[in-house]
């Protein structure tokens, strides 16, 4: 009898993203444990390297040891790198790489780049491709550029080096901070009130958080905001709302007390940072639990789909809202900008959050029974962890291993994407296509 002629599997689309991240992160940590890494030339660790290294490619911010003071311009430099492949994805740093050594990009590459930077069709890929390294490289030098005089005159040539860090890192919604040297875990308080490093940051969050796809648009049509697609229009517009709405709440009830140019710049700086950047200009600490509660809401959403920011997405949000209020209006379908969004497309939105919501909450009480600490503070690091912001109420350092685990997790997750692990999990042809019984289930 003649044997069945092996098949040979394919990893999908999902599984190489899993598995370039994961691969990405440990080799940062075997790196990061190296001796030169260090200030002291001591071996860090492999859990307090591990953590980094997630933090880094994740582009989360949370951090155990103070990243000026604890590592090497060595280890500062690795970080560095391994936040640029976080932000760019490794999807698209790999694809970059294969186009500079004139490698020819595959179908099957183009298919997992498509779900990578989250563009909807494989068309264009490699044109799209070139032109997310081109935007990204050149906001970061001209912002770095911005940036190093005050840089320099408060920290010498050191300053340059400070101002690429910063600079990279701000885009890339990753959170990591050199200030350190003045004030440990300090981020950029020292700058509360200098408007230069204050702008120059929130627009580099925005531009990093706003995706790649609401960039192309831009460039192709310039201020014609009714030729943009229909996600680009509905991230502009949720993005907008997103900062009006708290920067009012933080200007009203949280900084009443500063200076008037002080008070605009901290209430703006507040309102975007969660989205998903992780720097601070003051203390979270001494925020109300209300500011608090809205900075992790703010966290949760996130930026946009395709771009480097985490959370849920200013897309899932939007299309959540957008099919509730056609319920309540009574009507067949989710609308928006005139346009008919999918079934399929809310039933992913719905997945997503549920997701979300579901990590959140878990990793908040297993924290909490762990650590003996509040909910609400928990809740902070959690949600910090799962949308991969930085922001913290200062406990992340002094956790113990099994929550520093569980915070790795989530930031892996949050980064990644719930949908894509599962994907990856559970990926395979689907053979039955037939339907089960449906039967009428009461809600609300």
């Amino acid at each position: 009898m003649a044997e069945k002629p092996k098949i040979k599997r394919r990893l999908s689309s999902f599984q190489i993203i899993i598995l370039g991240f994961a691969a990405v992160i440990l080799i940062g940590a075997l790196v990061l444990m190296l001796p030169i890494s260090s200030q002291g030339g001591q071996v860090t660790p492999f859990s307090d390297a591990l953590f980094t290294s997630t933090s880094a490619v994740c582009v989360t911010g949370l951090i155990v040891f103070d990243t000026a003071t604890y590592w090497s311009y060595f280890g500062q430099a690795v970080i560095l790198v391994l936040i640029q492949i976080g932000g760019l994805g490794v999807v698209t740093v790999a694809t970059t790489i294969a186009l500079l050594s004139g490698r020819k990009i595959g179908l099957m590459q183009r298919s997992t780049m498509q779900e990578s930077i989250s563009a909807q069709k494989v068309g264009g890929i490699v044109r799209l491709t070139r032109f997310i390294l081109i935007t990204t490289f050149s906001a970061e030098l001209l912002a770095a550029a911005v940036m190093a005089p005050v840089f320099i005159k408060d920290f010498g040539l050191k300053g340059i080096w400070m101002a690429i860090f910063h600079s990279i890192s701000a885009f890339c919604n990753a959170g990591f901070d050199l200030m350190g040297q003045t004030a440990q875990f300090s981020s950029l308080t020292a700058y509360a009130a200098q408007p230069i490093i204050n702008i120059t940051v929130i627009l580099l969050i925005l531009f990093g958080g706003i995706g790649f796809l609401t960039w192309d648009d831009f460039f192709t049509h310039k201020f014609h905001f009714s030729r943009y697609r229909m996600q680009s229009k509905l991230v502009l517009s949720a993005s907008a709302i997103l900062i009006l709405l708290p920067a009012l709440f933080f200007f009203f009830f949280e900084f009443s007390s500063l200076p008037l140019g002080e008070r605009i710049l901290a209430s703006l700086f507040q309102t975007v940072t969660p989205r998903t950047a992780g720097f601070n200009t003051v203390d979270l600490n001494s925020l109300s639990q209300a500011a608090q509660t809205i900075m992790i809401i703010l966290m949760l959403i996130g930026g946009s789909s395709g771009s480097t920011a985490g959370g849920m997405k200013i897309t899932t949000v939007g299309v959540l809202f957008s099919s509730a209020f056609s319920i309540f209006r009574r009507k067949d379908s989710a609308h928006v900008f005139g346009r008919r969004i999918s079934d399929s497309t809310v039933r992913h939105a719905a997945a997503i959050a549920v997701m979300y919501l579901s990590l959140l909450l878990g990793g908040t009480i297993v924290i909490s029974v762990i650590e003996g600490l509040p909910i609400l503070t928990c809740l902070y690091e959690t949600a910090s962890a799962v949308a991969t912001v930085g922001l913290t109420l200062g406990v992340t350092p002094s956790l113990s291993t099994a929550s520093h685990l569980i915070l790795i997790a989530l930031m892996f997750l949050g980064r990644v994407g719930g949908l894509t692990l599962i994907y990856a999990a559970f990926s395979g042809p689907r053979h039955n296509v037939s339907k089960l019984p449906q039967e009428k289930i009461t809600v609300g």
